[in-house]
């Protein structure tokens, strides 16, 4: 709340500030425009500097001030420019556009005023006319001042100097006759036959005034210190545990536990004045966890050698390439950044309130009596075994409450690791797993499940400052670790992710955590989700975002595919896809996504060169063994290449299966998946096939996962997002306004498709010539182009450029990209289209 009030508050300044300019701007050019009727009579008026008299202005006293000091003292006639200018800016403030063009204005308003005024007193100064008002204070003392050094002839020298200057310097002026009257030409043949083709974007903002989505309604979480102040200060306990001791507070998830245990005599020789204390015995002290519960081309001078495209570069003795200005890049100063989120400005994240408290938000109270008989149990059997321990402390989680216990000097740690099963036969626990060590602790835990596991909402994680304030580019709020925080992963960082687990463990509700996630951090334009589904009914919910978030091939008959023969094709287009950036890359010099999108967002690549912004594209596979079953080799090899590649290009996989086996997980899609995701499986090996570490088959279920980044592993408990929050979510989105068009992959086309096309006669289109010369024209081979220019339906449009690929005029499909065009000129059109008829 306190973030949206500033930006509401941020906002309403600079829409006051606009206004206020607008209205200034509009009172000063008004006193201006009456200053010529009644300059003379208000002259003493505003000279003395106090309202003496009647002043004749239409805005009194104060236009009278103001007019004073622009005209007559200022810049004269020209002096009408600046309000002019000012209500301009204003309107730029107001519309938050058009930022670039209003500060390139500036010297062209700069050097009129300055030139004008000088100019007009100077004609007024050699006709002797008493006017001296239209020509300024400022210009009619400039005037007198150049005349002491120059004279009257030099001043007007310096005037049309000025003038030739000014041009040359911002508008490349050619002082040659042939080249003038070129350009001209030129310019005047490209207004009558095309127009003017560079449209400037516009950049909306949204509602929130600052250029981003609206900020996501947070769920408020009590901070620690409403913690303490809502529940009394917990007592020192010390003592055994009997039944005639008094109830004890409970502990809150998240917190942790201390239980400080002194050891026997013998290992204390050193200390003979403290007091013996039994294992039993334990001092419980509380702390709170801390955390919470997105260079300018230099110019070069060539001297032309011969009639070939080459030139001498003057000052550098070398040779290079003369580029034509039309095929240059377009500079970085000339147009305001690209924004890939225009085309659906007006698009919101879906708001909080679609989805359900599943949980109260802020952990589940546990029965600290719980904790200290775990704690006896498990000191206890260690005891029993010959162990002992100098410390333990419990880390309360949601599902599973994490015991630390560092052993005595002298203990080995397998000693520890082999207690597992004894360790829950005394706890009576179901999913005891042990971590021997813990990395970078130096202590050994002992995760116990709680009695009554908290459930974690979706909403409640997604609420939080953590994942609203998360700058990953691809973010993903998992769910909560076993200290009760939030976790969120980076999957662009991953980069892709293996999901395995038993039937009914939790995997497709983590896989629509993965997914709701981006769909409430990113907009369309920035992401895309390739979803394969050989159930056929996990994902058929977001069907309905086929026109925001879904990419597929032009073939393909639903968004979400449950073929796996399709699925095949997809992943084969995903390849070209993939091969096709690269390409891009590589002609932009960059070495991945983050560095092109960056690079054309600052316009310092060209559309005409088929350089486009690139969005993330997201494959999902729900079930992976049934696609390895039916077409082993066949999925295998698109899997392992993109896995192996298409980081760099962004493009990153999310893999579940069932049964994590070998035959399944093969060795070479395995290795290129560093990240890996466990819910609960069958056996141990399933557990090492997966994690290459045990404790997978110790899980309890219902969401309670291993994540495994590289040498660390995390337990978490999966957010929870049901079936009908899903539905709530996908229906917001689906109802706004999406793109004309999916994101469209690469089709691949086969061999007989293209002998049948060939032997089919082509039926034309009354318009396919005037269509052939404007793609040939442009040089852009694109249904929009033909749909906008023609004013043409976009299925006529579409069938006009089928029959252009099929005489050879353009290429074929190649997915978002427009089409390669064929013929490089009309001249050649003519003759091909002769050839044809």
């Amino acid at each position: 709340m306190t973030v949206t009030s500033s930006q509401e508050a941020k906002e309403r300044i600079w829409k006051t500030s606009a206004w206020s300019l607008i209205f200034i701007g509009l009172l000063s050019l008004v006193a201006c425009i009456s200053f010529f009727t009644s300059g003379n009579a208000d002259q003493s008026v505003a000279e003395a500097g106090v309202q003496t008299g009647d002043p004749k202005n239409l805005l009194g006293y104060m236009g009278a001030t103001v007019a004073e000091l622009l005209i007559r003292r200022g810049f004269g006639l020209f002096g009408l420019v600046i309000p002019v200018y000012a209500m301009l800016i204003g309107g730029v403030m107001l519309e938050n556009n058009f930022y670039g063009m209003v500060k390139r204005l500036f010297k062209y308003v700069f050097f009129a005023v300055l030139w004008g005024s000088t100019f007009i007193a100077y004609i007024i100064i050699l006709s002797n006319s008493e006017q001296f008002d239209l020509g300024g204070g400022i210009g009619y003392y400039l005037n007198m001042w150049l005349f002491k050094y120059v004279g009257q002839l030099g001043v007007a020298f310096l005037l049309i100097f000025a003038v030739l200057l000014f041009f040359v310097l911002n508008f490349n002026a050619e002082v040659r006759a042939s080249r003038f009257v070129e350009k001209i030409s030129q310019v005047t043949e490209n207004v009558k036959t095309q127009g003017i083709r560079v449209n400037l974007p516009k950049i909306q903002p949204a509602p929130n005034g600052n250029g981003q989505n609206k900020p996501k309604r947070q769920n408020r979480v009590k901070s620690s210190e409403e913690a303490e102040s809502a529940s009394p200060d917990q007592p020192v306990v010390n003592g055994t545990m009997d039944t005639a001791e008094p109830e004890l507070p409970l502990a809150k998830a998240g917190e942790e536990v201390a239980f400080s245990i002194e050891a026997p005599e013998k290992t204390k020789k050193k200390a003979p004045k403290r007091h013996k204390v039994e294992n039993e015995q334990l001092e419980l002290v509380i702390e709170e966890p801390d955390g919470d519960p997105s260079r300018p081309t230099e110019t070069k001078e060539f001297e032309q050698l011969g009639n070939d495209n080459v030139g001498l570069v003057k000052g550098e003795n070398k040779i290079e390439k003369i580029v034509q200005k039309e095929d240059q890049e377009i500079e970085l100063e000339d147009f305001e950044a690209y924004d890939p989120t225009r085309e659906l400005s007006n698009y919101e994240t879906p708001p909080l309130a679609l989805l359900d408290e599943h949980g109260d938000g802020e952990g589940r109270e546990v029965d600290r009596q719980e904790l200290v008989e775990n704690k006896n149990k498990i000191v206890q059997t260690l005891k029993d075994y010959g162990i002992e321990i100098t410390n333990i402390k419990a880390t309360i989680g949601p599902t599973v409450t994490l015991y630390e216990i560092v052993p005595a000097p002298g203990v080995r740690i397998s000693k520890i690791r082999n207690l597992e099963d004894d360790i829950a036969l005394n706890l009576a626990a179901l999913g005891i797993r042990i971590i021997a060590p813990i990395p970078g602790r130096g202590t050994i835990g002992i995760e116990v499940p709680n009695s009554k596991p908290e459930t974690v909402s979706l909403r409640g994680v997604l609420s939080t400052e953590k994942f609203s304030n998360s700058k990953a580019s691809l973010p993903i709020a998992i769910g909560r670790n076993i200290s009760n925080q939030v976790f969120v992963a980076d999957l662009h960082k991953m980069p892709h992710l293996l999901i395995a687990g038993a039937t009914g463990q939790g995997k497709s509700v983590g896989l629509n955590t993965v997914i709701s996630s981006i769909l409430y951090k990113k907009h369309p334009a920035e992401v895309k989700f390739v979803l394969i589904d050989p159930k056929k009914v996990e994902m058929s919910l977001y069907q309905s975002l086929q026109y925001h978030f879904i990419a597929m091939m032009p073939s393909q008959k639903d968004p979400v595919i449950t073929d796996v023969r399709e699925a095949i094709n997809v992943l084969k287009s995903l390849c070209i896809e993939m091969d096709q950036r690269y390409e891009l890359l590589k002609a932009a010099r960059v070495r991945n996504l983050k560095e092109y999108n960056t690079k054309f967002l600052a316009r310092k690549l060209n559309p005409r060169k088929g350089h486009h912004y690139m969005p993330f594209i997201v494959l999902i596979i729900d079930e992976l063994a049934d696609m390895m079953m039916i077409a082993g080799k066949e999925v295998e090899m698109p899997i392992a290449r993109l896995a192996q590649l298409a980081r760099a290009v962004g493009i990153h996989l999310v893999v579940a299966t069932q049964r994590p086996s070998v035959n399944v997980i093969t060795g070479i899609i395995k290795a290129n998946f560093p990240a890996r995701m466990s819910y609960r499986v069958i056996s141990k090996v399933d557990s090492r096939t997966i994690l290459d570490a045990n404790g997978a088959d110790q899980l309890i279920g219902r969401g309670d996962l291993l994540l495994s980044t590289g040498s660390e592993i995390t337990r978490i408990q999966n957010a929870f997002i049901d079936t009908p929050e899903v539905e709530k979510v996908v229906d917001f989105i689906a109802e706004q306004r999406g793109f004309p068009e999916p994101y469209y992959l690469p089709d691949l086309p086969t061999d007989s498709d293209e002998d049948s096309l060939a032997d089919e006669p082509i039926e034309k289109d009354d318009l396919f010539e005037d269509a052939a010369r404007l793609v040939v024209k442009f040089q852009m081979g694109s249904a929009s182009l033909i749909q906008r220019k023609m004013k043409l339906g976009y299925n006529r449009a579409g069938r006009i450029v089928d029959q252009l690929e099929r005489v050879g005029i353009v290429g074929p499909h190649s997915g978002s990209k427009a089409r390669e065009v064929l013929i490089s000129d009309e001249a050649e059109l003519e003759r091909y289209l002769s050839n044809l008829s």
